[in-house]
């Protein structure tokens, strides 16, 4: 098969027009049109499946409950690629889920799995339980780590608390990605943390301290260091899109994550995160009783068009949720269009929707 449109973004690149070659479930040739018989998709763009780094859920269910509703929910939106994201528990309810998760890495069906807890700090715990954060004491992590055996990616982590540093330390050593977040870290802890091995920012700006003038905090370290992958959620309401648009600006290092809780594609009402309830109103996620937002309902595809209508350039916009998140997670098959990738790929009409989405060289 041959897919042929308007405009090609390989991952890199913008071809105006352009055109992919698939057979079976893989990507074999990309580049300008040529004059074989092809599929012409017309005034679209076509991109490669997009890959969300940080999810907690979607179609009414919470990783791990039910994996294939929460993926279903976000493939028919163009996420071909989904890593799982947990919330704080206890360890034994952690080493449980990891355990679960594990078997759908393995079948293929996950990316991956993302501790976001219970390593937190408890002033920026957000949507986390406070009574179930602990400390990242070396032992702890390497228990849950193990419980995995190699489907956790990535673990967010507070670096101001005991044991953290020695934590990053064994996580690098393991090609676990540690993400700096929920954390009131300085910013000399920042770039200690980036020295011991940290390379991500669990959603920039939201759950750590503001930019400050005098104390600039771990914002400024984790952007002006170009070891450090930095994630984004934008939606309009975790941080307004004329930030993300600077930020994207300023950056080639930008991951578009969701943070998407059960009620992503569902009706308004109420939810629980972890043991947390949750109310969603208008699409807003937050504790209920409270203001504090607890993950979102967003789908990455939404994530490009409110970043595009920011001012982000598409090219930008859609590089920040595919080949970024990749590389973000040391994937090196979904992401672009390059032979021998998945063949995954979205089809965006003129105003940024989803028309259609291609998984694993099928259309849904």
């Amino acid at each position: 098969m041959r897919l042929r449109a308007a405009r090609v973004f390989t991952g890199t690149e913008m071809l105006t027009p352009g055109e992919i070659g698939i057979e079976g479930d893989r990507v074999v040739a990309v580049g300008p049109p040529t004059a074989d018989q092809a599929i012409d998709l017309g005034d679209v763009t076509l991109a490669p499946g997009l890959v969300d780094a940080h999810s907690h859920g979607g179609g009414g269910f919470a990783f791990p409950d039910d994996v294939d509703a929460v993926l279903a929910a976000h493939r028919v939106h163009g996420t071909t690629t989904m890593i799982a994201s947990t919330v704080t528990q206890s360890l034994d309810e952690l080493e449980r889920q990891v355990t679960l998760l594990a078997e759908r890495v393995r079948d293929g069906s996950l990316a991956g799995i993302h501790l976001e807890g219970p390593w937190l700090a408890e002033k920026y715990k957000g949507a986390h339980p406070v009574d179930k954060l602990r400390d990242p004491l070396v032992g702890e992590v390497q228990r849950l780590l193990d419980a995995g055996d190699g489907a956790v990616k990535m673990v967010t982590i507070a670096v101001e608390k005991p044991g953290a540093l020695e934590s990053v330390q064994l996580m690098a050593e393991r090609g676990v990605v540690a993400a700096l977040g929920h954390t009131a870290c300085t910013y000399d802890e920042a770039v200690a943390a980036i020295d011991a091995g940290v390379t991500g920012a669990t959603h920039l700006f939201n759950a750590m301290p503001g930019l400050h003038h005098r104390e600039p905090g771990p914002i400024l370290a984790l952007l002006e260091d170009d070891r450090v992958w930095c994630e984004l959620i934008v939606d309009g309401v975790h941080l307004r899109p004329e930030l993300a648009a600077w930020v994207m600006s300023v950056s080639d290092r930008v991951v578009l994550v969701t943070d998407a809780m059960a009620a992503t594609g569902c009706a308004d009402g109420d939810y629980v995160l972890g043991d947390l309830p949750v109310v969603v109103d208008q699409g807003v996620a937050k504790i209920a009783g409270t203001d504090t937002i607890a993950g979102s309902t967003l789908v990455l595809s939404r994530g490009v068009q409110v970043a595009i209508s920011a001012g982000v350039t598409p090219q930008v916009a859609l590089q920040a949720a595919t080949l970024n998140p990749a590389r973000y997670l040391g994937l090196d098959d979904v992401g672009e269009f390059v032979p021998g990738a998945r063949a995954d790929a979205v089809v965006f009409g003129s105003d940024w929707s989803v028309d259609k989405v291609l998984y694993r060289g099928e259309w849904l």
